[in-house]
């Protein structure tokens, strides 16, 4: 019986390991921003492809970020693509050894800041394996290889919801300042009649 509880387990465990692998996908975190923020933007990349290796990604830039530097990584070199003005429109890591495998995952960071009028971020990547073929993570919502998407909220809504925050603490003031009031009260009562008992 135990034997069976056993190899049921692991062959649920292995299901739920094959389904994980085989939804992983690029990922840029934070999934949420601010208009005009300076943000470091992390892309997640696992390699899901059995027998191969993942030896390079391309991230394109979104015209609503501007990035300005590129954290180093060992192990991999970068190549940068720019426009006219000199934006940086992509980013291509390239493995110098050979790569990650098909349960590893990294992260190559970014650092830029999110423009004023942005509503999201639309992240199209592009994964190269070992074998020379092509992941290409462009799709819209629910597509079965989607691009990330980071949200943007808009900088007067979050400088609202600080005031919010900041009145709220403010509002618990009062209340604090009154219980501990009252409880020296009772205390200096308790004090009064253990003496008066004495006496």
């Amino acid at each position: 019986m135990k034997k069976s509880l056993s190899v049921i387990i692991a062959c649920f465990m292995s299901v739920l390991l094959f389904a994980g692998i085989a939804s992983a996908h690029v990922v840029v975190y934070p999934k949420q921003t601010t208009q005009g923020a300076y943000e470091v933007f992390s892309v997640r990349v696992p390699s899901e492809s059995e027998g191969v290796s993942t030896v390079a990604v391309k991230v394109a830039v979104p015209a609503e970020v501007n990035v300005s530097r590129i954290e180093p990584k060992p192990d991999w070199t970068y190549m940068l693509e720019k426009d006219d003005t000199g934006k940086i429109t992509s980013v291509t890591w390239q493995a110098e050894g050979e790569g990650l495998s098909q349960t590893e995952f990294t992260n190559f960071n970014i650092q830029g800041k999110v423009a004023d009028d942005a509503e999201s971020i639309v992240w199209k990547a592009y994964q190269t394996y070992s074998d020379n073929s092509v992941v290409e993570w462009i799709g819209g919502e629910g597509a079965d290889k989607p691009a990330s998407v980071t949200v943007v909220t808009a900088a007067a809504d979050a400088t609202a919801g600080e005031a919010n925050s900041d009145s709220d603490s403010n509002s618990d003031l009062p209340l604090s300042l009154s219980i501990v009031a009252l409880v020296l009260a009772l205390a200096a009562l308790i004090v009064t009649f253990s003496k008066k008992k004495r006496a």
